[in-house]
């Protein structure tokens, strides 16, 4: 069932743990249902989003993190699309760092490296999964981004523009971001000794002084926030070459 990236077996030699993050409340959708259950293409959002994970040969269990409330539709639709990879769906928590603090308490005794992404990015490339895991193979710390197309402005409180920063080297970050397991899991206790929380998962491993690797992404790779956003993503994955051909779908 699973589609076989050519990669060879020296490079496939971690446990890696897939943690989807998907317990948002999806306010600025303006609709009470989780927008990870809204369809794309006659699938849900989360079926997009957790496909591309199963169909990596670099991943080897999958950990679904949602509301309560989305439980019972979450196993529905793995068991629908028969994604084996997925090992367990658990409730989220009250932030994303404590969900995604559930998933990783869910994972496999096995893994060494998580693979951290928000359910709402259903367009993220296999190829891009896999070229940033093998990133956090060889420096234990890895995210994807693209680099900034507008011009930024750093501004005093008062709006007035302070400085035009150089945007060659600002980078706008995505998931997966990929983590050496004993790396992220000291890296979330430093956090807490110093009572401080991140919204950023890399920030938590920036702030050991431990370097995280920017692997270039695609733009495509867009979160789904708003209402306009199915539609582009509804475009998006029509112009893709065989987008149809995937083996779950």
């Amino acid at each position: 069932m699973n589609i076989k990236n050519n990669v060879s077996q020296s490079e496939n030699k971690h446990h890696v743990t897939a943690i989807i993050v998907a317990a948002g409340n999806s306010t600025r959708m303006g609709s009470e249902q989780s927008k990870q259950l809204i369809e794309i293409l006659d699938k849900p959002v989360i079926a997009w989003t957790i496909g591309a994970f199963q169909d990596s040969n670099l991943i080897d269990d999958i950990v679904v993190v949602c509301r309560q409330e989305d439980l019972l539709n979450f196993y529905d639709i793995t068991s629908y699309f028969e994604f084996d990879k997925v090992t367990t769906v658990v409730t989220g928590g009250a932030s994303r760092h404590e969900s995604v603090l559930k998933g990783i308490q869910s994972a496999n005794q096995n893994t060494e490296f998580f693979a951290i992404h928000d359910g709402a990015r259903p367009l993220i490339l296999t190829d891009d999964i896999n070229k940033v895991i093998k990133a956090a193979f060889a420096v234990k710390a890895a995210t994807l981004g693209v680099p900034v197309k507008d011009t930024i402005k750093f501004t005093y409180p008062s709006g007035i523009i302070k400085s035009t920063p150089d945007r060659s080297n600002i980078w706008s970050v995505q998931t997966p971001q990929v983590f050496e397991k004993e790396l992220y899991l000291n890296a979330l206790k430093h956090a807490s000794n110093l009572g401080r929380e991140f919204t950023d998962d890399c920030q938590l491993i920036e702030n050991t002084g431990n370097p995280v690797m920017m692997c270039e992404g695609d733009y495509t790779n867009i979160k789904i926030t708003t209402p306009e956003d199915i539609y582009v993503a509804e475009d998006i994955l029509k112009e893709r070459e065989g987008y149809e051909d995937r083996a779950w779908i």
